[in-house]
């Protein structure tokens, strides 16, 4: 089967956002280049997760000394986006595995998304996956697109303080821990 890479350099734009009410949210990393739109579908714990290891990428490239990629310690206000995913979302695949990396080249955050591989199917590696998404982007954007996934992935149902389970729309049964 041939390989399809999904490759975005220098996209327009580059979100999480989600389709779906709380509770049955499915989360979408998007990515816009011109006209070529791709969807591909996360877990809410893997869009948490990509936020948390951006952040941490850009907060230790800071440490360097005079920090010489020009890492903002904080969002940059014009690079905020709230706008909704773009529509129709359109899923290319849902995601099974992902890397994270650092390009001091081009100075720019790259992630990799690979699909979640059927278990009929003969085990591939990674790099022989079907489809694949590789997004570059620059550090501004990447803290952008850091906090903006916090936010999307908080908005969900709200926890409930006695068993920290979430709270459902139609109603919660709590079962504290130790009763």
């Amino acid at each position: 089967m041939p390989q399809i890479v999904h490759e975005f350099v220098w996209p327009d734009r580059v979100v999480i956002g989600t389709v779906g009410l709380p509770g049955e949210r499915t989360f979408y990393l998007q990515v816009r280049s011109g006209a070529r739109i791709i969807s591909i579908a996360l877990e809410k714990q893997q869009s948490a997760l990509l936020a948390e290891k951006i952040d941490e990428i850009l907060d230790q490239l800071i440490t360097f000394e005079g920090n010489p990629f020009s890492i903002p310690s904080t969002t940059p206000i014009e690079l905020v986006d709230n706008d909704p995913l773009e529509q129709p979302v359109a899923e290319e695949f849902r995601t099974g595995s992902m890397s994270l990396g650092w390009d001091p080249s081009t100075v720019q955050v790259v992630i990799e998304a690979y699909p979640i591989v059927d278990e009929d199917e003969e085990l591939l590696e990674p790099l022989e996956a079907a489809n694949s998404l590789l997004v570059r982007i620059p550090v501004g954007t990447a803290r952008a697109f850091a906090k903006r996934t916090r936010e999307i992935v908080g908005a969900g149902r709200p926890m409930c303080s006695l068993c920290g389970y979430p709270i459902d729309a139609d109603g919660h049964t709590c079962t504290v821990p130790g009763d």
